[in-house]
């Protein structure tokens, strides 16, 4: 059996875009209530009944989540210019090494506002 399942984590940050034009909103320093889902899919074991236990993803996720939280995005090495396609990509990077299966990457910046990166 092939599932898709996805875990979230959230984290406050503010960041600003400098290379966006003189005047935008976005070049001002601003922050938003980042949520972050992580997407993995793949064949479940038949002893376990799972993809993968939803704690081992928590587990990758928290370093990551405990770098970005509370912090201005643009100071993290990797983020200068820290747009939520950026950011997706930045994460992915980081937890593909843990997290084989992982498919997805999405980045909520705002409720109505979202980034999915799927890697190359």
């Amino acid at each position: 059996m092939q599932v898709r399942l996805t875990k979230s984590f959230s984290f406050e940050a503010a960041h600003w875009l400098p290379n966006f034009p003189d005047g935008h909103k976005c070049r001002r320093l601003h922050g938003h209530s980042f949520r972050v889902d992580v997407e993995l899919a793949g064949a479940v074991d038949e002893h376990s009944g799972v993809l993968i236990d939803y704690g081992q993803i928590k587990e990758a996720c928290e370093p990551i989540r405990a770098q970005l939280d509370h912090y201005c995005l643009n100071d993290i090495e990797g983020l200068a210019n820290p747009t939520s396609e950026l950011l997706a990509r930045w994460i992915w990077t980081r937890l593909r090494p843990a997290l084989p299966q992982l498919t997805a990457v999405t980045v909520h910046e705002t409720c109505t506002s979202r980034c999915e990166y799927r890697g190359q």
